[in-house]
């Protein structure tokens, strides 16, 4: 999403084929030869249109509940060494510091579905369909995809490369001692890349969560200049170096964006270097 990561190396055709293998001596192991040439063929559907649901289509035959729940049984309950249990136990293991729907820091502790698994049962334990998130986002997220102006609502983590670059944008607002926060999409950002980022931001419920934790840093960096200046120390070359490494492991990391904001704001760091500041947090 926000925070683009390169999918691991699988096949996913021979993926389902090893599911299905293991299900041989299974009450379900007809079920499973049966839609084969489907699943294969709606999976690579999936990897061809890079998991957008204006594009994958629902599998209806699927979505009754028996039938859902055969499903969903291989995400819910696999058993250990499971060809996804490996695979869901490999994305648990991932070491991650940011969430990857909306970078805020820590490790997202969620496993989401980018096509819900309400609505696409078949690709519940899809390797590309998976990955982790912060459970903020994951409740705000639950099983929405798009509506029909917007098919698409969100970032996938794994084909939108153009997230690899900062599609955020922080604009610390005037008077400085009350400043108000906007978050934007990036201003490089044109067409349909500015109206995705748009409503991921808007979907996400992600300004709420950002303005609280900007005016939180932002307090601390007003308490810090303070202190950089009784020590003669020169404010923007210091806020050059907290915001230094920032932009690890992604330039769309919260930190990150509200240091460039911070340093591309020359009437702030002026503010911050000559202006009288509170002792106080």
């Amino acid at each position: 999403m926000v925070m683009y990561q390169p999918l691991a190396a699988i096949d996913h055709m021979q993926f389902i084929d090893e599911l299905i293998a293991e299900r041989q001596n299974g009450v379900n192991a007809d079920f499973f030869t049966g839609i084969r040439p489907d699943w294969r063929a709606r999976t690579q559907a999936y990897l061809d249109a890079a998991g957008s649901p204006e594009h994958v289509l629902e599998w209806l035959d699927v979505t009754d509940k028996k039938t859902k729940t055969k499903f969903l049984s291989l995400y819910n309950s696999p058993k250990d060494g499971s060809v996804q249990g490996v695979m869901l136990d490999a994305l648990r293991n991932q070491e991650l510091t940011h969430c990857l729907a909306c970078g805020e820091p820590g490790a997202p502790n969620t496993i989401d579905h980018y096509l819900p698994k309400g609505k696409f049962p078949h690709f519940c334990v899809t390797p590309a369909n998976l990955f982790r998130m912060c459970d903020a986002c994951q409740l705000e997220k639950l099983e929405k995809t798009g509506d029909a102006n917007t098919p698409r609502y969100f970032l996938h983590p794994y084909y939108d490369a153009f997230a690899a670059e900062q599609v955020l944008e922080l604009i610390i607002v005037p008077p400085f001692d009350t400043p108000t926060f906007e978050l934007r999409p990036a201003a490089t950002l044109m067409g349909d890349q500015a109206i995705l980022v748009t409503t991921h931001i808007r979907e996400l419920a992600m300004v709420s969560r950002y303005v609280v934790y900007f005016k939180g840093q932002y307090r601390r960096l007003r308490s810090q200049a303070r202190l950089m200046r009784l020590k003669g120390l020169d404010v923007a070359q210091i806020i050059e170096i907290f915001g230094n490494g920032m932009d690890i492991p992604s330039p769309n990391a919260w930190d990150h964006v509200f240091y460039i904001s911070v340093l591309n704001n020359p009437a702030l760091i002026e503010f911050l270097s000559t202006e009288p500041l509170p002792e106080y947090l």
